[in-house]
Parts: C-alpha cells; structure tokens; sequence
C-alpha cells in the first residue's frame, strides 16, 4: 500500500483573485480591495476539504470493491470449481473469513499490522481500535480518515486467507478451517503486512532495511496466501480419487460470474491503493486492466496449443492470474510493461497448473499456488524490473527534477534484490507459519474429514444442508 500524501493547492487557484473570489466564502465580485490572508486560508481550507471528501470517497468505494471480490465473487468462483456435493461447504469458508477476520482485525489484527512495533510486527497500540478515528493519520493516507484506511486493510485481510481454501478444498473441517485460519493471520498475514506497509517495517518504502515495491499485496496477499496453500495441500494429502477419478466443476457458469466479479472488484484492490482519487490511482487502474486482458489472452492460447481448444475455464483463470501478478506492479509501470507482466503471467502460470502439477502430482484442488503464489512471486520480481520513476517517483528528484532511478528499466537493479529479498522472507514466513499452525490444529482437532464424510461432501457432513434442491 502506496500513497503520496501531498495536498496539491492549485497554484493557478491561489494566485489568479478572480478564481480565488469566485470559490472562497465571503468573496463579492464587486469588491475592490485586496485578498486578505485569512481569505487566501479560508480557500485552502475549501480546497482541501474537497479534496479530503473525493479521496475519502474512492477509498470507501473500493474498499466495498475488494470486499465483494470475497463475496460473491470468490465464493462463486471456487463454489463453482468444485463437486456439486461441496459448494455450500466452499462457500461457507470464504463467507466465514467476512466474519471471524473482521472482530480479529477490530480487536488485535489493525494493530500488530500497522501498529508502533519493531521491524516485524506492530504494538498493541491499536487494540479494540483505540486511537483509530475521523482524524487522517499522516504515515497510511493523510487526506483519509485512518478509520477509512482501516476498514480498507480490513477487506485485504479477509480475502488473503479465504484464497487459501482453494488448495484444500472438499477435505477439510469447517471448525479446523477456521481455528487455522485464524491462527494464520496473526501469525502470517499480520507480521508480513506490517513489514512492508507499516511504519517501520524492514521491509517498508520508506526507510525499510531492504525497502520492497508493493503496491497493492503481491507479497502481502499472493506470496503468502499461495506457498500456504502449496504447504496445506502437501501437508494435508490428496482427495480421495484424485488424481485417478474424474473431478470437474460443477458449474462453470457459476466460476464465470465470480471470475468477472474479482475482475471488477480488483480496480478496488489495486487503484484504490493508492489511498486517494489521483493520477497514481489511474495508472493502477489501467494497468490492472492491461495485465488482465494480456494474461487472459496468453493462458488461452497457450492451452489452446496444448490441448487442442480454447475454454472458458482458461479464459477466467489467465485473467485471475494476470490480476495477481499485476497486483504489486500496479502503480509502479508504465501501461506497456503492465501488458508484458500480464502476458508472462498467463504462460507461465499455465505451465504451472498444467505441466508441473501433473509432474508432482500434488493436490492443489483449484490452483491457489499455482495461479497467486507463482503469480504474486513472479510480480515481485517483474515490479523490480519494471518499476518506473516516471510513473512513481518513490525516491524523490534529482537536482534538475528528474525522478531518480525505480526499477531496474531506469537502471536501478538494486531494486531487484530487494524484490527478491521481499519475495524470500514472504516464502520464509508462510512456509514456517503455515506447518507450524497445521501440526497444532491437526494435533488437537484434526484437519481432515473422514473419508466417509468427504465421500458425502462438506455440505451436508459440515452443514447439514444441500446447495441444490433436485428431488421437489
């Protein structure tokens, strides 16, 4: 998460009087005498007032945008992929993260990610949200309410750990589910996002030891929540069947109207971090549209040569992947690169969840790692690479007002080791977090259904209920 916090006062408002009597309060066109100073302050604080209401205003919008990606979008989209008997199971589980994240966010999780603490985590400062209110908080979006920037990080932490369901989907309890979750992300989601995003943060843009380019969650969201999801499904074993039995969505239609929502709502997640209605949040926006559009495209051909037909399946899973890999880059590129990220992606991400799947023969039911985790990982890199000062100049100007070098088109290669380094300690962090939490939920409730139990399906062996009436 990005923002260049300054408030722009239009030098041609301040310094033509006939704009400045036309928008101040208390001006009359007929007066002859001369601006006064607290007139010229009464029109800045006009100005940024407004300009407060407008940022204040995407920020909301999109953060509705990234909490419809949970649902419907996610849910639709991976109750879909799976057996019609486990769709309502599925559901539940990214539907639950909407409830139990939010009180942990509201009580603790706010706090130890942006928080006052040390270099890994934040303090307790902000417990029960205290201290968190109307006012801006100059370090996370400083024309913004810090509640508005909270209740935006809040729909990043909901929607993280619901995307790793997808690797352990039609085998797991709902109770485990959601102790481990839980457990996740205060001990995965919470350290990474303060690393980077909070004050102080090693990993952070500003003063970090190894300052990371992540606008919007590549490593964050996508690095962690897909190597966890690579480390459950390995930890928790195949589906019964699988690979030898035939398991193919049960509605494409529904995974087709979800994959559009997550498009839709992703202009949320990634222009909405920019924390306000700039140009930086339209590079974003473009840019998230680009890579898209390009993955989408590169996915399909590419099966398409493989395996002889173009399908909607591939379509929707191209774009996914574009959105993921365009995710830290999003405000850091210029439109052209976000179409050569998003056009990798969709090959490579391909290759992933056709080729080295089948070669390991592990089990990630609806590709959480390979579509976010090789997607978010090769977007850290590629965001080093690509990163351009003329579209975010993070390190300021030179003397003749030049932006100094980004990524590593403007000849900063350093950059790309600090993408790498980010890249690592998210693998780190997730690969150990994650076994650590799955040995301990497994050891004292058990992860899996039994076999009897997945044979039924989670929905009437978790729930108790079926998500299609075909006997009345």
């Amino acid at each position: 998460m990005f923002c260049r916090s300054k408030l722009p006062i239009l030098a041609a408002i301040l310094g033509g009087p006939s704009m400045a009597l036309a928008v101040a309060p208390n001006f009359h066109p007929l007066a002859s005498a001369p601006v006064t100073q607290a007139q010229y302050a009464a029109l800045e604080q006009s100005v940024r007032a407004a300009q407060s209401a407008g940022d204040n205003a995407w920020v909301l919008v999109s953060a509705a945008l990234v909490l419809m990606m949970t649902a419907p979008g996610l849910t639709l989209f991976y109750g879909g992929l799976v057996r019609r008997k486990n769709i309502l199971g599925t559901m539940m589980q990214s539907f639950a993260m909407m409830g139990l994240i939010t009180v942990l966010w509201a009580v603790v999780g706010y706090s130890l990610a942006f928080g006052a603490g040390n270099g890994f985590i934040g303090g307790f400062e902000h417990t029960f949200l205290r201290g968190v209110g109307l006012a801006p908080n100059a370090n996370y979006g400083g024309t913004i309410p810090e509640q508005s920037f909270m209740i935006y990080q809040l729909m990043f932490a909901i929607i993280t750990p619901a995307l790793i369901t997808g690797a352990f989907a039609e085998r797991v309890k709902f109770s485990a589910m959601a102790v481990f979750l839980v457990l996740w992300s205060l001990v995965v989601y919470c350290p990474m996002a303060h690393m980077i995003w909070g004050v102080g943060g090693i990993l952070n843009i500003n003063g970090g030891l190894w300052p990371v380019f992540d606008f919007a969650g590549g490593t964050v969201v996508h690095i962690t929540s897909g190597i966890s999801a690579l480390v459950t499904c390995l930890y928790l074993g195949k589906r019964v069947g699988y690979p030898h039995d035939d398991m193919p969505p049960h509605s494409m239609v529904l995974s087709f109207i979800g994959a559009g929502m997550l498009w839709v709502g992703w202009f949320g997640f990634n222009a909405g971090s920019a924390l306000n209605a700039g140009p930086l949040a339209t590079s974003a926006f473009v840019n998230t549209q680009f890579a898209a559009a390009a993955a989408a495209i590169t996915w399909v051909i590419t099966e398409w040569m493989q395996n002889g037909k173009p399908t909607a399946l591939g379509a929707i899973s191209g774009a996914v992947a574009g959105l993921a890999t365009i995710t830290q880059a999003s405000g850091f590129v210029q439109p052209m690169s976000a179409l050569a990220i998003g056009g990798i992606a969709g090959i490579v991400c391909c290759f992933m969840v056709f080729r080295v799947k089948k070669l390991f023969g592990y089990d990630d039911s609806l590709d959480a790692f390979g579509v976010h985790g090789v997607g978010g990982t090769m977007g850290a890199l590629l965001t080093g690479l690509f990163a351009s000062g003329a579209i975010n100049a993070v390190f300021g100007n030179d003397a003749a007002g030049k932006p100094l070098p980004t990524g590593a088109i403007d000849g900063n290669w350093r950059q790309v080791a600090n993408q790498a380094t980010g890249m690592g300690i998210g693998w780190a962090l997730a690969i150990v977090g994650t076994l650590a939490l799955l040995f301990v939920v497994d050891k004292t409730m058990g992860l899996r259904v039994s076999a009897a139990d997945e044979a039924v399906g989670l929905d009437l062996s978790q729930h108790g209920e079926e998500g299609y009436d075909l006997i009345s």
